[in-house]
């Protein structure tokens, strides 16, 4: 079946906007075509192709900035460090997170003294 691109990038728009998809993927599967004729119509960096992913990017953001909220808003603690990870410093990431290492550990260091205590160990035996 013959597509024309205006038809296909105007239902792609509605299809996006409608169901507030976020992948190029569901997309396609929401038109009446199959991916390879998508393709052909929606060149990776053509300008139509750039509309849809426009769109997608729309719809990311409003989903974001409307989980964001609601997270600030909540009474969940989980919520709240998740978002304070979002949204904190480098300096604040360091005091809340659970498994932070500075970034000067010297491993050979370590490795030593592991296997000074193993060879102690061995004389003891």
């Amino acid at each position: 079946m013959a597509y024309k691109t205006k038809d296909l990038l105007k239902k792609a728009i509605e299809v996006i906007q409608e169901k507030k998809l976020f992948f190029i993927e569901d997309v396609v599967t929401m038109l009446p075509c199959d991916k390879t004729t998508f393709y052909r119509h929606f060149r990776v960096e053509s300008d139509d192709m750039q509309l849809i992913k426009d769109e997608l990017e729309k719809n990311r953001v409003a989903v974001k900035t409307s989980m964001r909220k609601k997270w600030f808003e909540s009474n969940n603690p989980t919520l709240q460090i998740a978002l304070m990870k979002l949204i904190c410093t480098e300096e604040e990431r360091r005091k809340i997170s659970n498994n932070y290492l500075e970034g000067n550990v010297d491993v050979n260091h370590e490795h030593n003294q592991v296997f000074k205590i193993g060879e102690q160990l061995i004389k003891f035996n």
